[in-house]
């Protein structure tokens, strides 16, 4: 512990005072306020200046101010730049000790694009919304980054803290994009709880724009069935970095430009260890996680047509346990039981990654882009547990008036039980894209085409063996009785022994046009597109058209109407084709499901201040399902195309200014899917019962979340942050049981997180030129309460048995309440 800790002061250290800048003995001061064309002011505009030996910069604050201190009796070029505005370039000399106040009104883009990359106004003509990252570093969550914002979205559930990852409108994890600065991310497949995961892809410091659409995309998004979270990461105009700390771990950043600006660099670095986490859930033991990430993103401009950028990531997953003892509380209060297990042997994960993409990006002329990738993923995912546990099942006394109330009554049962893995599988996934966007009049007109190159190489070995009061189950024949059980060899469950090696080329292409039908994109707008797709494996050609049309009325009230529909396709990747024995169904069809999705955007005034109402209402028509089961994260096909089903539901959610200057959201979901499985009829007395639509697993009828924020009036330096989410039952079954049994429901998700944090030290700050912190913008410190209200969320269930073979289930409980300091310092 104490090593860990000189480890993270030192690297503190490092990044906040090794930060030196060569200054001209003679200064000069500019500083004002930009606004756009209505006169409104405009946060986080880059306002820097450049030349050969100089590269300064600053962001305007809320209220679109900035002062930046430049040196004098040099000729400079002031570059003022914000997405969807025309930059502006500046040339000036000032002289020593002169200030300068210099406002500026930026005009929306109408070259780069047309006006659909006006980015509020075509936002509002899509289904996307837009997600200030500033909110990242201020949402209190154990799993923090960018997804713990998704998750408060509208169509959006989780019942998982310790994971990143999302449900969306009745679909499962695999069914979301993820895409950063165009390209498509992927993740492990073998990860079967929130505990293993450890870091998600996107590194939130690196982050400048946050895009997520719940349905209803376009067609240049590729082929998932539910989302799509679309990030774009920074390109820095000036140095500066970050360093955060807290008790589950630290991360920090540089960026900067150099070579005459024309390159510029993104570096970002995370360890994570959630141990103080684990250290708190029922199982107790020595748990030793470590999450390691490293990522870039350089940038070369050769001149004002030509750029080349790379973008690599390495992560390293390690999650290892010596488990020791559990004990669990369930039931209800007339029929209170606890479970007691004492563990032996252990659990070792392994998950590395690496990923890599060049994007060669030609602008032949402010109308055309052409942007060329190649990208390449790799993964090694080991898992590996030989664990035994030894469990005493009792029945605890309900009369009060008793002295031994609340205490074992009586034991209804003793067992044994081990789980043995030998888990291994590595994939690679090489990609060539080609894309075109080019602007005419009211038309913004995109293409691509994309190669993917597979390579799968898996080898699964489990086994389960269950023994209960001294006999093996399933029970081998004439044991029962049997004065000496030693007499018959133990009968082991659930063996699931494959090796598979997978080899396949999947190619893509789409176009699409968003029109601007009456000249402003803000009355009257169209996007049509079509996605077509060819899968070697299963000679499967698909085409998957989309369509959103928007209107603004010409009403008083600023309200934009939209409708989307398409059909979109999830070709089956590895995890869809492997059933839960291992084996694999290379004649699997790809998902269907055809979206209805209409909405609302309304702006509004609440107060005084600016509000955003939003809704949509949508229903999924959904074919060819390959059903599925739920344990944790771990998700486990069936490999067969044997289900239909639907979605359908409507989701609300107003963001404002709550509190004056600050922004919170409130989001509301209700929500149904079901499915029905073929050939699943059984008998019943003699009758055949047909099963019919049955509950999928991510049937959760409602999820409210709310993310406020406030702050003191007179001390606005001192903020609150609260995160609070409700998501109702979901559906859950005992083991290897028939789907259509898989109808009970587990007790509903509820957690509330709070943080406050303090601002030590802001841009504003006078200090001495002496002081070692004057190189520092900002250092916040926070703390945060995880699950403030104690309450005992399941996440699923562990089964035990009897002698008489009756199945008890036994709630796994996520975190209890956990306080968490954290540290970030900004310079």
């Amino acid at each position: 512990m104490v090593n860990n800790l000189k480890y993270i002061v030192t690297l503190c250290l490092f990044f906040v005072f090794s930060y030196s800048i060569v200054t001209a003995q003679d200064k000069a001061k500019i500083t004002g306020k930009v606004t756009d064309e209505k006169g409104n002011s405009l946060e986080y505009v880059n306002v820097g200046v450049f030349d050969k030996k100089t590269q300064i910069g600053v962001n305007t604050d809320k209220n679109g101010n900035y002062t930046l201190t430049i040196p004098a009796n040099i000729q400079l070029i002031l570059i003022v730049s914000f997405t969807g505005y025309e930059q502006q370039k500046i040339n000036l000399i000032l002289k020593g000790g002169e200030i300068k106040e210099l406002n500026i009104r930026l005009k929306q883009s109408t070259t780069e694009l047309p006006t659909f990359v006006v980015q509020d106004v075509y936002l509002r003509s899509s289904n996307f919304k837009r997600i200030d990252p500033k909110n990242v570093t201020q949402i209190p969550s154990p799993s923090g980054g960018v997804e713990a914002l998704i998750k408060t979205m509208p169509g959006v559930s989780s019942n998982n803290e310790l994971s990143s990852q999302y449900n969306v409108r009745g679909g499962n994890y695999d069914e979301n994009l993820v895409y950063v600065n165009d390209i498509e991310i992927f993740r492990p497949m073998l990860v079967r709880s929130g505990q293993q995961e450890g870091l998600s892809f996107v590194n939130s410091d690196l982050v400048s724009s946050i895009l997520f659409s719940a349905g209803g995309f376009d067609a240049k998004y590729g082929d998932k069935m539910s989302s799509v979270l679309d990030i774009k990461y920074k390109k820095p105009l000036s140095f500066g970095g970050s360093v955060a700390m807290s008790l589950l771990g630290v991360e920090a950043h540089l960026e900067g430009r150099a070579i005459n600006s024309r390159f510029s660099y993104l570096i970002g670095v995370r360890q994570k260890s959630n141990q103080y986490l684990l250290n708190s859930l029922q199982t107790k033991g020595e748990y030793r996680p470590s999450f390691t990430d490293l990522q870039t993103l350089l940038t070369y401009d050769f001149d004002d047509k030509w750029e080349l950028s790379f973008l690599g990531n390495y992560a390293r997953n390690v999650y290892n346990v010596v488990p020791e003892n559990r004990e669990t509380d369930f039931g209800t209060v007339n029929n209170a039981l606890r479970l007691k297990i004492y563990f032996d042997g252990q659990e070792l994960d392994d998950f590395e990654t690496r990923f890599g993409a060049l994007s060669l990006n030609y602008k032949p002329n402010k109308r055309i882009s052409i942007k060329n990738t190649v990208s390449a993923f790799q993964s090694y995912e080991n898992e590996t547990f030989d664990i035994q546990g030894e469990y005493w099942l009792s029945q605890l006394e309900a009369d009060l008036g008793k002295d031994n109330f609340a205490q074992e009554a009586y034991n209804k049962g003793v067992g044994r039980y081990i789980d043995h893995a030998r888990n291994y599988l590595n994939s690679s996934i090489i990609n060539y894209e080609a894309r075109i966007t080019a602007s005419k009049t009211n038309h913004l007109i995109q293409a691509g085409i994309k190669y993917q190159r597979e390579e799968i190489v898996d080898k699964l070995s489990e086994w389960k063996y269950v023994d209960s009061s001294d006999y093996s189950l399933p029970n081998p024949p004439d044991s029962i009785g049997s004065q000496n059980p030693l007499h018959y060899a133990p009968e082991l469950q659930n063996i699931y022994r494959a090796k598979n090696n997978l080899s396949s080329n999947r190619i893509s292409a789409f176009i699409q046009d968003s029109w601007a039908i009456d000249g402003d994109s803000s009355r009257l707008s169209l996007t049509t597109g079509v996605r077509i797709s060819y899968w070697d494996l299963n000679k499967e050609f698909l085409v998957s058209p989309r369509a959103t049309i928007s209107y603004r009325p010409r009403w008083k009230k600023d309200i934009v109407l939209r409708f989307s529909t398409g059909i979109y396709y999830q070709s089956p990747f590895y995890r869809e084709l492997r059933d839960i024995e291992g084996n694999l169904n290379l004649g699997i069809k790809s998902q269907q499901s055809i979206h209805f999705v209409t909405g609302m955007d309304w702006n509004l005034k609440i107060w005084n201040r600016p509000f955003k109402f939003v809704s949509e209402l949508y229903y999924k028509y959904l074919n060819n399902l390959i059903p599925y089961e739920i344990d944790n994260v771990r998700i486990r096909y069936s490999a067969k195309n044997e289900a239909k089903g639907y979605a359908c539901g409507i989701d609300f959610r107003l963001n404002g200014e709550f509190v004056k200057g600050i922004e919170s959201w409130a989001s509301l979901s209700i929500m149904q899917t079901e499915e029905d499985l073929t050939n699943d009829s059984y008998m019943l007395n003699g009758v055949k019962i047909e099963p019919g639509y049955i509950p999928r697993p991510t049937d959760q009828r409602v999820v409210f979340s709310l993310f406020f924020q406030d702050y003191l009036p007179k001390m606005p330096n001192l903020k609150m942050h609260l995160n609070l989410v409700f998501g109702a039952s979901l559906p859950f079954g005992p083991p290897n049981s028939q789907r259509y049994t898989q109808v009970f429901r587990m007790p509903p998700y509820r957690r509330v997180d709070i943080g406050s944090s303090y601002m030590l030290k802001s841009k504003t700050s006078k200090l001495s030129s002496k002081n070692i912190f004057r190189k520092v913008d900002t250092i916040w410190l926070s703390l945060e309460v995880f699950n403030l209200l104690q309450i005992s969320n399941t996440i699923s269930y562990l089964w035990v048995k009897d002698i008489n073979n009756r199945q008890y289930a036994v709630p796994n409980y996520l975190t209890p309440r956990q306080l968490n300091l954290k540290l970030v310092v900004e310079f």
